[in-house]
C-alpha cells in the first residue's frame, strides 16, 4: 500500500540524516546549546557577516556563493542542518517517492548532497546528477557520495544563472532554488476587494526577471526529456507569489499532473507553511490538472453570528479574529454592517490597503484588506469600541480620537 511504501521512504530517510550527523531538535536552546559547542566565537563571526553580506548582495552574487561555501565545511553540517531536519523529512520523502520510476535525475541546487544521495540510494537503477553554484559544497557532496559506496551519483559545479545543464533528465527536482528572492511580495491582485491578478504579460515578465525565476526555468527547462517532469518546491505559500510562480510554470508548457501539495514543517520551534509542492510534466496526459488561482482553505472556523452572542468576553481576547483569506468572506457576511471610517490609499510600495471599523448588529468590527493578499477581521463587543479606534488608528498612522460619538 501507498502508506506503507512511504513510512518505509520516510525511516531510511531518517537513518540517512543520521548517517550524515543530523539530529532531529525539539527546542531552541538545546538547538543553541549544541551550536556553542560546535562553533566558536569566531566562527559566529564569519558566519554572521557571511549572512549579512548574502541579504545585501544581488542574486546570484559571489556574496551568495561565499556563504554556501562557508558553510559546508564538513564539521559546520550536523549543527548547522540539523535546524532544517523536518523540511528534509516532509520534502525529501515526498519526491523520493516520485522518482522511483526515473532512470534520469538532476538535482537542481543540491547543496552538500544531502538529499540527492538519499534520492541515489532510493533510485540504485537511476543515473542521479547534482548540480550547485558552490564549489565546496560540491566537493563534500562529491566526498559523502564516496564514503556511502554510491556510484550512481556525480555532482557538477554549475551556476544555474550562467549555464545550462548539459545533459537531458527524465525528472528535474529543483527545491528552493528558483525562486530565493524571499522579500519579492509577488504580483498585486486588481483590488483589495478579490484575490483576481490580471492576465498582464509586462508585470509577469517584470516579476520573473527581477526574481530570476524565468532564466532558471528556461535553464532547467531546456534540459527536461520531452516526457520529463520536473517537480518543484518553493517559497511560494503567498497567492501573490504563487500564482506568477505557476503562470511561469505553465508559459513554458509545464502541466499539472498532481494536486499541489502543501507542506508544513518547523524549523526548530518555528512553523513554516511552505510550498505548495508541485509535480508537473510535459507530455500531454488525460491527468492533467487546472492551475488553481484561488486562494486555498485556510481552515480559520466561519463566523457565527449566534455563536459569537454566547461567548464570553474576555479583556485580552476579541470574541472573532481571522488573518486568513477567509476574512473577508467573514466580512461580507456582517449583519447590518454600519461603518464608522474608512480609510482606501497607495501605500509606497505599491499595494492598496483598505482599513475600516464600525458596527456589524450589537458588536464592532476592524476589517483590514490589501493587494497582496492579507485580511483580518476582529470583532468585540461594544463595550471596548475604544480598542477598535485605536488600533485603526495606528493602523493608518494617525492618533487616536474618541469613540464615543461614533458608535453612541
Amino acid at each position: 500500500m501507498a502508506g506503507d511504501r512511504n513510512d518505509e521512504i520516510e525511516t531510511a530517510l531518517h537513518k540517512h540524516l543520521a548517517w550524515w550527523g543530523l539530529r532531529h531538535i525539539e527546542s531552541d536552546a538545546a538547538y543553541f546549546a549544541w551550536q556553542r559547542e560546535v562553533f566558536t566565537p569566531e566562527d559566529f563571526a564569519a558566519l554572521h557577516r557571511s549572512i549579512e553580506a548574502k541579504r545585501a548582495a544581488a542574486s546570484g552574487s559571489s556574496a551568495e556563493i561565499a556563504f554556501y561555501d562557508l558553510t559546508a565545511q564538513s564539521r559546520f553540517i550536523p549543527a548547522l542542518y540539523s535546524q532544517r531536519y523536518e523540511y528534509y523529512i516532509e520534502v525529501g520523502s515526498r519526491i523520493a517517492a516520485q522518482l522511483e520510476s526515473a532512470q534520469t535525475i538532476l538535482d537542481a541546487g543540491c547543496g552538500i548532497g544531502l538529499l540527492t544521495t538519499f534520492y541515489a540510494k532510493h533510485c540504485p537503477d537511476a543515473s542521479v546528477v547534482g548540480i550547485d553554484r558552490s564549489p565546496v559544497s560540491i566537493a563534500l557532496a562529491r566526498q559523502r557520495a564516496h564514503d556511502l559506496g554510491l556510484t550512481n551519483v556525480c555532482f557538477e559545479c554549475v551556476d544555474l544563472d550562467q549555464q545550462v545543464p548539459a545533459e537531458k533528465f527524465d525528472v528535474i527536482v529543483a527545491t528552493h532554488v528558483l525562486l530565493q528572492a524571499e522579500q519579492d511580495p509577488g504580483l498585486p491582485s486588481c483590488d483589495w476587494q478579490d484575490f483576481k491578478r490580471a492576465l498582464d504579460v509586462h508585470a509577469q515578465q517584470t516579476f520573473e526577471q527581477r526574481t530570476g525565476l524565468g532564466l532558471r526555468l528556461d535553464r532547467l527547462g531546456g534540459a527536461l526529456a520531452s516526457h520529463g517532469r520536473m517537480i518543484v518546491f518553493e517559497k511560494t505559500r503567498q497567492l501573490a507569489r504563487r500564482i506568477p510562480f505557476q503562470r511561469a510554470l505553465a508559459a513554458r508548457g509545464l502541466m499539472l499532473l498532481l494536486p499541489p501539495e502543501p507542506i508544513r514543517y518547523r524549523s526548530i520551534e518555528e512553523v513554516t507553511d511552505d510550498g505548495p509542492l508541485y509535480v508537473t510534466g510535459l507530455a500531454p496526459s488525460s491527468n492533467v490538472l487546472p492551475w488553481a488561482e484561488s486562494p486555498e482553505p485556510d481552515g480559520v472556523p466561519p463566523l457565527n453570528v449566534e455563536q459569537l452572542r454566547s461567548v464570553r468576553a474576555d479583556q485580552d481576547q476579541p470574541l472573532y479574529e481571522n488573518h486568513g483569506t477567509s476574512a473577508q468572506q467573514a466580512w461580507l457576511n456582517l449583519p447590518t454592517k454600519q461603518v464608522v471610517d474608512q480609510v482606501t490609499r497607495t501605500e509606497a510600495d505599491g499595494r492598496q490597503l483598505h482599513v475600516e471599523w464600525g458596527r456589524a448588529g450589537e458588536f464592532v468590527y476592524l476589517y483590514c484588506a490589501n493587494t497582496f493578499d492579507q485580511r483580518q477581521l476582529v470583532v468585540i463587543e461594544p463595550a471596548r469600541a475604544a480598542m477598535v479606534e485605536t488600533y485603526y488608528r495606528e493602523i493608518l498612522g494617525e492618533q487616536s480620537t474618541s469613540t464615543q460619538g461614533a458608535l453612541g
